[in-house]
């Protein structure tokens, strides 16, 4: 791509992945979008953290943690003001056909840096308009809150969005169960204090989503995992979506239904936008 600033495969500058990554063949991998603000890679231990996990979850041996480290910091060290550090692991070449791994794949590191502009002064004040995607999701995935690279769902909700001025899409459930936004994760505002769907059973469990669990409480708000259909989101008092990206930002509209802006978002907002750990 064009605007792609550097790359690295294996620690080697501008290498091609090689045809027979499993990550290419079947999605055998995870990866990771870290905001990178005045060369320092954004919640870098928490992305990290779920990396981990992910491979772990996957079965897939990474003994190169350490070295990826560097390789961050190397990339970082490049970054415009604003970028995006992608980073991707996967099983590596296939040693042998077929779905079933041989266990003697070796992980295989890909490293990308690309440029990025905040977000609209006027959206993060007064928010957000989102479709609903006609596409559900699974009632159940076994890779729940995980960021493994099979993402056909989200990718056919984004072909089947961007309607009028909506910035993304509602991703529900087969059962009406909100889950998330397309790349984003939910919270709305209700007595004063904030829920967000769980992820245990399908969705990401977002690097954002979980700063905004850590802070709200500190902040003296109630912060709670909870189930939510379409009906109880609309009655709520306000709403926002979060990403590793855009941070935390208020939601204006879903559909036909427009919510108002709470001093709740406002607070969870200005309180994380200065952090980075």
């Amino acid at each position: 791509m064009s605007d792609l600033i550097a790359s690295w495969v294996d620690g080697v500058p501008g290498a091609s992945i090689p045809v027979d990554d499993r990550g290419l063949h079947y999605g055998d991998g995870v990866f990771e979008t870290i905001l990178v603000r005045e060369r320092v890679p954004r919640f870098l231990d928490a992305h990290l953290d779920r990396l981990r996990r992910g491979l772990a979850a996957l079965a897939i041996d990474f003994p190169a943690a350490d070295t990826l480290r560097a390789e961050i910091a190397q990339a970082a060290a490049l970054a415009p003001p604003l970028a995006i550090l992608k980073i991707i692991v996967t099983r590596g070449s296939a040693v042998q056909r077929g779905y079933r791994p041989s266990r003697e794949e070796r992980a295989r590191r890909i490293v990308t840096l690309w440029p990025t502009a905040p977000l609209d002064r006027s959206l993060a004040l007064q928010g957000v308009e989102l479709a609903i995607s006609p596409l559900p999701l699974p009632g159940y995935s076994p890779f729940a809150g995980l960021k493994h690279l099979n993402r056909l769902e989200n990718v056919l909700a984004s072909v089947q969005g961007g309607i009028g001025n909506t910035f993304e899409s509602l991703m529900l459930s087969a059962a009406g169960q909100v889950i998330s936004g397309i790349s984003s994760n939910v919270f709305v505002v209700r007595a004063g204090g904030v829920l967000t769907p769980p992820v245990d059973r399908v969705g990401v469990a977002g690097v954002m989503r979980q700063i905004v669990l850590r802070e709200a409480p500190r902040l003296g708000i109630v912060a709670l995992e909870q189930g939510l259909t379409l009906d109880e989101l609309r009655a709520a008092d306000g709403m926002f979506i979060t990403n590793a990206r855009i941070g935390v930002v208020p939601v204006r509209r879903v559909g036909e239904h427009v919510f108002g802006m709470t001093e709740i978002v406002t607070r969870l907002r200005n309180a994380i936008e200065p952090l980075d750990a």
